[in-house]
């Protein structure tokens, strides 16, 4: 730490009590009071350097200096200046000195080198050019804030600061810092910085964003290290998890005020770059955000963000604690940011790709135009299969915070389904994850009627379940019982495409029997509402693989016809049309549902081989089940 000796004369103050004088000859003829402590001292020293002392002592001897900056060290430090005594000057003591200087008129106005141009010469030619000193001397503003202000001290400290840290050579050389290597995270400086207050920290990463000689990653890194050191952790519950030292609800409204500035500073720092911070580290800023009732702009610049780079999160950072209470998740937050995905996708696509030239003819040389043209499609090409594959992570994210959020007995089923909407058809290439959210909310939520099980289930795309969630949901009995027999019919529909047939053929047919006899359209009377249970329950056992009688082979399913079109009957009791018929039997395949009888055709239509192995798995198991049941 530099230095800096004004005078040469001994140090002659004594103190007294509340007293301060100097030993002289010369008996004293003025007194001034300043922060509880009386200096007498002389006018003739004290009047020719100070303009303030000059205009008050003309009217009075006693001179009181209420709020004087820096306290009475500091009018003691200016007094010893005028009287020539020798005073030391480093980064601890500059700024108090330099407005204690400006409040007492210490300038070249009063005298010749005066104590305010010595100061902001070495200010300026020392302390401000090595790191240390800078910082040392820009942490000491804040309790100065707003004479610093007027002087433009800060300014100047600030500036410092921002041209050092993006020159590492010239501030290692000057305060002996060691210099990292180029590649290195976080930058050198970024834990001192992270030592100054939300405000100085904002100036200076201002300043240093303004140079542009640093990367945005490095900013990204000094904020993540600013953020950890200051910003509290957001828990499940809500709640900050903070170090206090007084409970008192006063430092704790200050404290929360603090954060939310805190914040809110942050989030207007982030560097433009994409991937210059984490998706996890938006998503922090965000659950803060959210907690300490930041501004609207606030969270609409950390959704923004957290948007472009959704794919790079897990679920965890998408549980936002919810501060309304309803519910456990913030899910209108993650609604939002799923929205701003969607504008951000609307966009791309609306500016299109252009198709590749068609080729030349042969013998005939390509111009670099159209070499240039093959090269940018294939870089669109390729980064289109990079955002496919970023479009499945978020959709593996999406269900993976549904699977959570439906363990929430408060969250309402018109959240659960927007949120399954809201991602693309493409991001899912399997219903897995989401079948299983499904199947959770629908086991919190046993008072669901009829109707909204419907509704909930029209998200699921049950040609995308795999073998193990087929087998699953065939077993489900929360699910309605149009899901299941969809399960079934597209499990058949992927056995007949395999091939596969053996001793479980007539296993096959006989499901394809009941799913071809509930599908058709005639409509009977009903013989009663316990045997339509009974009909129900029967086709239950049969998707989950038990044995049938006489009843439910396959000639027994033709001579009951009319009992299944009471089962078909019931399924579209609360129907006001076949709408939903017409969808399911639209999103088979063409050459598999053009008409009732060429699906039965289709599904019975399986030539010998292997059985299917869904049906195949199941049905030892649960032969040995029902067996065990009729014993």
């Amino acid at each position: 730490m530099k230095l800096m000796k004004l005078g040469a004369r001994p140090d002659t103050f004594f103190t007294s009590g509340p007293v301060r004088s100097v030993y002289t000859e010369v008996a004293t003829d003025m007194e001034i009071l300043v922060d509880h402590c009386l200096f007498r001292l002389h006018k003739f020293p004290l009047l020719s350097k100070c303009l303030l002392l000059q205009a008050l002592c003309a009217e009075s001897d006693a001179v009181e200096l209420p709020g004087f900056p820096g306290g009475a060290e500091a009018f003691e430090a200016c007094a010893k200046f005028c009287y020539g005594i020798a005073v030391t000057v480093g980064a601890h003591n500059v700024v108090p000195l330099r407005c204690a200087a400006a409040r007492l008129g210490m300038t070249e106005a009063a005298d010749r080198g005066n104590l305010a141009a010595k100061l902001d010469a070495f200010l300026a030619s020392c302390l401000l050019r090595r790191w240390r000193d800078a910082l040392a001397a820009l942490r000491s503003t804040a309790r100065h804030a707003s004479a610093c202000e007027e002087l433009g001290v800060t300014s100047r400290c600030v500036e410092a600061v921002a041209i050092l840290a993006t020159d590492p050579g010239s501030s290692a050389h000057a305060a002996g810092v060691p210099v990292p290597a180029a590649c290195s995270s976080p930058p050198w400086w970024a834990r001192d910085v992270s030592e100054l207050g939300a405000d100085l920290f904002w100036r200076v990463m201002v300043a240093v964003k303004a140079a542009g000689t640093v990367k945005g990653r490095a900013v990204g890194d000094a904020l993540k290290v600013y953020a950890r050191r200051w910003l509290p952790n957001v828990a499940k519950s809500g709640y900050l998890v903070v170090e206090q030292t007084d409970g008192s609800t006063g430092s704790a409204d200050v404290a929360a005020t603090n954060h939310r500035f805190l914040v809110e500073k942050m989030a207007s720092l982030l560097p433009a770059e994409r991937n210059a911070v984490s998706c996890s580290f938006l998503l922090k800023l965000l659950k803060a955000a959210n907690v300490l009732c930041a501004s609207p702009a606030t969270k609409a610049e950390l959704t923004r963000r957290a948007a472009l780079q959704l794919e790079d999160a897990s679920v965890g950072d998408l549980l936002i604690p919810s501060c309304a209470g309803e519910t456990l998740y913030d899910v209108d937050a993650v609604m939002a940011i799923l929205e701003e995905l969607a504008l951000r996708q609307a966009a791309a696509a609306a500016g299109g790709i252009p198709e590749a030239s068609p080729p030349h003819a042969r013998g005939h040389r390509r111009s670099r135009s159209a070499e240039s043209s093959e090269f940018e499609g294939a870089r669109r090409s390729a980064s289109a299969a990079a955002s496919h594959g970023a479009m499945v992570r978020i959709g593996r994210l999406v269900d993976g915070f549904l699977m959570e959020v439906a363990k929430d007995p408060n969250l309402a089923l018109d959240k659960l389904i927007a949120i399954a909407e809201a991602v693309p058809d493409c991001a899912r290439p399997e219903h897995d994850d989401l079948y299983r959210a499904v199947d959770t909310y629908l086991r919190v939520h046993p008072e669901m009627d009829k109707s909204s099980r419907k509704k909930l289930c029209r998200v699921l795309n049950c040609r995308k379940l795999s073998e193990t969630a087929s087998m699953h949901a065939a077993q489900n009995e929360l699910l309605p019982l149009r899901v299941v027999v969809q399960v079934l019919f597209f499990e058949n529909a992927r056995a007949a495409a395999l091939s596969m047939s053996g001793p479980g053929a007539n296993r096959v047919a006989g499901v394809a029997g009941g799913v071809k006899a509930l599908l058709a359209k005639t409509r009977r009377e009903a013989d009663g509402g316990e045997e339509v249970v009974k009909d129900e329950q029967r086709l239950r056992g049969l998707a989950a693989g038990a044995p049938g009688d006489d009843d439910w082979s396959v000639e027994g399913l033709k001579r009951a016809a009319s009992r299944i079109s009471t089962l078909r009957m019931k399924l579209e009791e609360d129907d006001d049309d076949d709408a939903d018929d017409g969808a399911f039997v639209h999103r088979a395949r063409p050459g598999l549902v053009r008409s009732a009888s060429s699906r039965v055709r289709a599904l019975c239509a399986i030539p010998a081989g292997k059985p299917k192995r869904m049906l195949s798995r199941l049905w030892p198991s649960s032969r040995s089940v029902a067996g065990s049941e009729r014993h």
